[in-house]
């Protein structure tokens, strides 16, 4: 018996040591993540990023990770590895993202770019792979998006994946296996899973192949949707309508409908070709740092209750004692 155990723990170690780690980013360098990292310069009003681990964490160098420090801005920031093909293999991307404003409306995706991305010139057009991560905008739009580029054209699940909306840290990971399966887990827990082919609809994309496209081409209509999919992904805001006049209705202001506010953490990254690799990976940085993080935001928010309540307390004795010596000061008027 006792043979049998240490052998199988001898395998797991060798299943774990054979793992291909394609990615792998916790921020426990200082300020080197700088020298990895590259901020797009491509527009001025990109937002820029900082390495904290916020106003509350389970550990204060852990936890660590990209923050966005600008209201109300676009961010993009890109780190480089080596090409790979995952042909055959198990694909999987993993990551933590933490909304600790409590965000209202804004992405906290990430995505997959081509090799030969121009880092410097980074921007919401640029051609990507894979875009995988929660997105959060008002009571309508809090979903997990999963948009696969397939064709030259981009394809998103049609399943509609629930994302966490608080403030602490969830963990994210996209799982696409070679026997054309996939997998979406929030917090190690699995949400969702499927087939590739029918849950992004490219059973159907693979049949107008075969047939003709009527007096259309094929590169022309993959086209339009490429360009139709940029408008809604780039669009801030409603666009005028068509019945409006400026003397009646006055000037039409276009602004997005909620606040994007700064705060939001991304850490702990990881693409690599094992999934328990991936499950031992969350387990070892999310999973040791999510209670103590709760619990340090719980000894914060009584703290700040605490604050509030001698402020209200302070303010009412303030008023009392005006009141006590107008009394006082009216009674002896009267004398």
């Amino acid at each position: 018996m006792v043979r049998a155990r240490v052998s199988l723990w001898a395998i797991c170690v060798l299943r774990v040591a054979l793992a291909t780690v394609y990615f792998q980013e916790e921020f426990l360098d200082g300020e080197r993540w700088r020298n990895r990292w590259v901020q797009s310069t491509n527009d001025s009003q990109f937002g820029h990023f900082r390495v904290s681990s916020g106003k509350f964490y389970g550990h204060k160098e852990k936890d660590k990770g990209l923050q966005t420090t600008q209201n109300s801005r676009f961010y993009a920031i890109s780190a480089s590895f080596k090409p790979f093909s995952n042909k055959g293999k198990t694909l999987v991307i993993q990551y933590t993202v933490k909304h600790e404003q409590k965000i209202d409306c804004g992405g906290g995706y990430i995505k997959v770019f081509p090799s030969d991305l121009d880092q410097k010139n980074l921007n919401g057009k640029s051609q990507y792979y894979i875009m995988f991560g929660p997105d959060i905008c008002g009571f309508d739009i809090k979903k997990v998006h999963v948009i696969l580029y397939f064709k030259n054209q981009y394809h998103e699940n049609k399943k509609s994946i629930r994302c966490k909306v608080d403030g602490f840290t969830h963990l994210y990971t996209l799982i696409l296996r070679p026997d054309l399966s996939y997998e979406v887990k929030v917090d190690g827990q699995s949400i969702e899973s499927g087939s590739i082919e029918y849950d992004w609809n490219l059973t159907s994309l693979k049949k107008m192949e075969k047939t003709s496209l009527e007096s259309r081409d094929w590169d022309e209509v993959e086209g339009n949707k490429a360009q139709d999919w940029e408008k809604h992904f780039l669009d801030a805001g409603p666009s005028k309508p068509s019945d409006w006049n400026s003397e009646l209705d006055g000037d039409w202001l276009q602004k997005p409908p909620y606040e994007v506010r700064s705060g939001t953490i991304f850490d702990n990254f990881l693409i690599t070709d094992d999934e328990e690799y991936a499950e031992k990976f969350g387990k070892a940085t999310w999973g040791e740092t999510k209670g103590p993080e709760k619990e340090m935001d719980a000894i914060q928010a009584k703290e700040e209750v605490k604050k509030a309540r001698e402020e209200d307390e302070d303010l009412l004795m303030g008023k009392f004692h005006r009141h006590n010596h107008f009394s006082r000061f009216h009674r002896q008027g009267e004398l």
